[in-house]
């Protein structure tokens, strides 16, 4: 089914996204601890964009797909009776 199209969709692309994210992370805290003070604002923004950006893409984007799927589904079903 579809579902379980996206969930091993998920499992197989976890690690990957999950290893970028915490790379991309280690150099944002470098530069958020030893940069400068101008870009200080901006590194801890980009920080909390990779963070959110990461949980979303993974867990909640998914879950909508196959939500939004199994309603066009339900809809395709109710015109075909």
């Amino acid at each position: 089914t579809f579902n379980e199209v996206v969930d091993a969709s998920v499992n197989q692309t976890l690690a990957r996204s999950i290893n970028t994210s915490l790379t991309t992370l280690l150099t944002l805290g470098a530069l958020y601890f030893f940069g400068g003070v101008t870009t200080k604002d901006f590194v801890l923004v980009m920080i909390l964009g990779i963070a959110i950006g990461t949980y979303s893409s993974i867990f909640f984007a998914s879950t909508l797909v196959a939500l939004w799927n199994d309603i066009q589904e339900g809809k395709r079903n109710k015109s075909a009776e």
